[in-house]
């Protein structure tokens, strides 16, 4: 008992044996190549206008409401510093430097515009957040080539596992999350595999009758298999095989931009951290430090547990919170966000705007397509939250037409998972009275479980 206790007791100062960085340095370069070909796809599709600056209303998350486009053609100057610190991540130049403005700048990318949200955007955020705290141009780098006294074959223990943790949380959640009725009945995938039935090897599961139950089965036991048999030496190579096959799999039939080869780059971590010193015959020769951590912490190494502490706390809540709100988090959005709950549920919707002057009794209706694009219209009308957005702008846009005192009432039907549409909004409530709530449920939600 002792011994367990003294082991447990003994765990923060661990975090601080040296550990080979190959594996943490090869990330590195992967990363910054990763973000540079997505900045390009930005640049060369007209993304950046499209998204950004043509909309003459942007979707903005709650608590980042004063994040705000940069004005006329600030958005493209933005995406260019982008590729810009992505190279210099890549090349190890300036590295901290660059690890700083690439966060930052694509923080402000992120956090612009709610109907963008994808997943793998909130992944690259926290990935870059970490990447600014880590040390992987220690070594392969021109920063150790221009400062060859800060060069470096190890690194601390913690950063390479605070990777792992990252990627860990979303194979796990992201399982967890399709333990649902709809999941594990073969929905969404039903219909969203409908097309692919012509793809070589993958479209033959695809025509069988339960093709759709295979790859949400599979998909569900994947994600709750990875991180355990990847820690597990013996099944770490295989586990990483079908990961990759995984990811392919899903490039192919989802098209989901770069997320599966972010993920399967992330995925490397989890191998002999001195692999690609190996397989590349990189110089250098890693030792691996004392045998056994710091006998006390200094106060720097006090202060990165409580970071590192902190940090996985939040990984581990956000995912958690739906459910301490009632309803189903698919069907009310509460608690969807920064959650890994990914691809589970097809939503769509209609949704018309009545404003009512309390004034005058003049009663109009608006069209979401007169202000949103086809895009957020699609989002917006399956999200509460997006609704009451932008039943505050409508609010706003009257008031400078002269309607000083406005009603807003909504009337909005959602199908979900292809289900029988229904009202997801109270058509009684005046959402421009209403306020967003971070912490509790909005009542002017119709709850509806589609598992009960």
């Amino acid at each position: 008992m002792n011994e367990r206790f003294n082991m447990i007791r003994r765990l923060p100062a661990r975090l601080f044996t040296p550990v080979d960085n190959a594996s943490l340095v090869f990330f590195r370069i992967a990363f910054g190549f990763l973000m540079l070909v997505e900045v390009w796809r930005y640049l060369d599709h007209d993304w950046v206008s499209s998204y950004y600056i043509e909309p003459q209303f942007l979707f903005t998350y709650m608590g980042f409401e004063w994040v705000k486009p940069w004005p006329g053609q600030g958005m493209f100057v933005l995406f260019y510093v982008l590729g810009l610190a992505a190279v210099g991540i890549m090349c190890g130049f300036l590295y901290r430097f660059c690890a700083v403005v690439f966060f930052l700048g694509f923080s402000q990318v992120f956090f612009l515009a709610q109907s963008r949200y994808l997943n793998h955007f909130y992944l690259i955020m926290l990935v870059a957040f970490l990447m600014v705290w880590i040390s992987p141009h220690r070594a392969f780098s021109v920063d150790a080539r221009l400062r060859p006294k800060t060069a470096s074959d190890v690194a601390p223990t913690w950063m390479l596992w605070i990777m792992r943790a990252q990627l860990g949380c979303v194979y796990f959640f992201g399982g967890v999350a399709k333990i649902s009725r709809d999941w594990l009945a073969g929905k969404p995938l039903d219909s969203w595999l409908a097309d692919d039935k012509d793809i070589p090897i993958v479209g033959w599961f695809i025509e069988q009758d339960w093709g759709p139950l295979f790859f949400s089965w599979s998909g569900l036991w994947i994600d709750l298999a990875a991180v355990p048999l990847l820690l597990y030496r013996r099944t770490r190579m295989p586990m990483f095989l079908i990961l990759t096959l995984f990811h392919l799999t899903n490039a192919r039939l989802f098209g989901i931009g770069i997320f599966p080869w972010m993920a399967i780059g992330m995925t490397t971590l989890f191998l002999d951290p001195g692999w690609p010193r190996r397989i590349f015959n990189w110089p250098g020769k890693a030792s691996e430090g004392p045998l056994s951590p710091p006998e006390r912490l200094a106060f720097r190494q006090k202060l990165i547990v409580g970071f590192l502490t902190a940090f996985m706390t939040f990984q581990i809540a956000m995912p958690l919170r739906h459910h301490f709100f009632p309803g189903d988090v698919a069907w009310t959005e509460e608690g969807h966000n920064y959650s890994w709950r990914m691809k589970l549920r097809s939503k769509t919707g209609r949704a018309r705007f009545i404003l009512t002057d309390t004034d005058t009794g003049r009663v109009w209706v608006v069209k979401p397509s007169k202000y949103l694009n086809r895009r957020q219209r699609r989002k917006m009308a399956a999200r509460p939250q997006m609704i009451l957005q932008f039943a505050h702008f409508l609010a706003e846009q009257a008031r400078k037409e002269g309607h000083q005192n406005v009603e807003v009432r909504a009337e909005v039907q959602v199908s979900l998972n292809g289900r029988r549409a229904r009202a997801i909004i109270d058509e009684t409530v005046d959402l421009a009275a209403q306020k967003p709530r971070p912490f509790s449920s909005d009542p002017w939600i119709l709850k509806w479980s589609p598992n009960k």
